[in-house]
């Protein structure tokens, strides 16, 4: 069995956090319109730190310092404990007692992802680590997915990914994965209850889903 997590809204609750850091420091930038600096930030859950700097461009404009701007979010998320999401470690155990070949596949940069997983007591479940300044292209760009795969000798078609983002369902997607969400602040639109092959509560549904259709 070949399982690849994003991390992110799937094992920690942190997108959350994410988007009410970038709101409680928006006024200091001078980012007066909310609702522009909330739709950057849903549109760049998932994707890499350089995709969500085009991202915010796109929405504010050029005009503001966006460098210090991600870097005080930055330092303000890394005094942040983030709550695991209900079922992480059920969900890790019983993979492990499956022989199941295991990768995390995250757009956040690999000291941020590596903190994170050291903190939960995490890191040793995963074979290998993908993160977003090891990569080219960003999520929804399948690259990150196939490189995972590659890593744990897996074929695509084998693969099944867990993810909560837009853009990470279309990235597996179009790896030729089996993409399987669990939805955290974003629901599934038409598109995405297109390209999911199923759309699950909970890591424990996940268990459940992966006991039944998943080959060891």
């Amino acid at each position: 069995m070949n399982v690849i997590f994003d991390m992110d809204g799937v094992i920690f609750d942190s997108e959350r956090a994410y988007v009410n850091a970038y709101k409680e420091l928006a006024p200091k930038y001078g980012l007066h319109d909310w609702e522009k600096v909330h739709q950057a930030c849903m549109d760049s859950i998932g994707v890499t730190r350089e995709k969500t700097r085009q991202i915010f461009f796109e929405y504010v404009g050029f005009e503001f310092d966006y460098a210090a701007y991600r870097e005080e979010v930055s330092e303000l998320l890394m005094k942040t404990d983030y709550e695991i999401k209900p079922g992480v470690y059920e969900l890790f155990a019983w993979l492990k007692e499956q022989g199941a070949h295991i990768a995390l596949a995250s757009s956040t940069r690999e000291e941020s992802v590596r903190r994170s997983l050291g903190k939960a007591n995490l890191t040793e479940y995963f074979e290998t680590l993908v993160c977003g300044d090891m990569i080219t292209h960003s999520k929804p760009d399948p690259e990150i997915f196939l490189t995972a795969a590659e890593r744990i000798g897996a074929e695509p078609e084998s693969c099944y990914v867990i993810e909560d983002s837009y853009n990470g369902i279309r990235a597996a997607h179009a790896a030729g994965m089996h993409p399987i969400m669990v939805p955290d602040i974003l629901q599934p639109d038409e598109e995405i209850k297109g390209l999911a092959e199923v759309v699950l509560p909970s890591l424990f549904e996940v268990r459940e889903y992966l006991e039944e259709n998943a080959s060891v």
